[in-house]
């Protein structure tokens, strides 16, 4: 584990706190390990009905993938692949929790924060609540599966929207393309998870474990068809472009990206 990602138990629900407020809780590589052990210890407890994923501080969810770890995990293909299947083992793994999901979303809901969102059963959000998927800024490609998960639950119109603007959508703008649940108020956030939670804790477990595998299993016959070599060359060169080096470096530097297409 690392203090980066904080576990608590209070009652019936598991916490998953999300823990680099400095950097508007950016995931760091050490999150991404620690986050399947995280659930493994949670979904180890009987008394854990459902778990809550949340940001520490007042500003954010998840900001991202932290931008300045890129150079040194993200530079060639191949730190590219290790990266890439380290998040994406931790997001099958949320995705496949046994236990009802939960993102409590305030603030900054983004780019792989948005991810692990949208991998939760449930996201409730606050009127503070920022999203957006900035890979287009970045010069970053999406994989697949991810993809999937966005356009299963927003649909392809609103999918091409956040990922082609790149633009942000506000808390209310995400409740009506149905990427969040529910939006209340940021002071009456606590109060709506709990009530969640105490609903979900009341229910039957093995009812609502096997709705959420029947659902996954409902989503994924839609994949057939795809071709994953396609998929994996269209990634790839993202990742190999001139325009990835210069979209992480001018985050780096807080300026503009030029892209050039190359």
């Amino acid at each position: 584990m690392t203090d980066q990602l904080l576990v608590e138990t209070a009652g019936a629900v598991g916490w998953i706190t999300f823990n680099n407020p400095a950097k508007h809780n950016a995931l760091s590589v050490a999150m991404w390990r620690a986050l399947p052990d995280a659930l493994d210890r949670l979904e180890a407890d009987p008394e854990i009905r459902v778990i809550v994923l949340k940001g520490a501080g007042e500003k954010a969810f998840v900001s991202g993938a932290d931008i300045s770890e890129f150079a040194a995990q993200r530079a060639s293909e191949e730190a590219v692949a290790a990266y890439d299947e380290l998040a994406e083992g931790a997001t099958q793994r949320l995705r496949n929790a046994d236990r009802p999901t939960i993102a409590m979303i305030r603030g900054y809901c983004m780019g792989g924060g948005l991810g692990l969102a949208i991998a939760c059963d449930l996201r409730i959000a606050g009127a503070s609540g920022t999203f957006a998927i900035p890979a287009a800024r970045l010069g970053v490609g999406y994989r697949i599966g991810s993809l999937k998960l966005l356009t299963d639950l927003v649909g392809p119109a609103f999918a091409k929207e956040i990922l082609i603007t790149a633009r942000r959508f506000s808390a209310s703008e995400a409740e009506r393309i149905g990427l969040v649940n529910q939006t209340v108020p940021d002071e009456a956030l606590a109060e709506t998870v709990e009530g969640y939670c105490n609903g979900i804790a009341a229910n039957a477990p093995l009812s609502m474990r096997a709705s959420k595998r029947m659902i996954a299993e409902l989503a994924r016959s839609g994949a057939e068809g795809i071709d994953p070599v396609l998929c994996e060359e269209l990634v790839s060169a993202c990742f190999t472009s001139a325009d990835y080096t210069e979209g992480r470096t001018a985050f780096m530097e807080k300026r503009a990206p030029k892209f050039t297409g190359r």
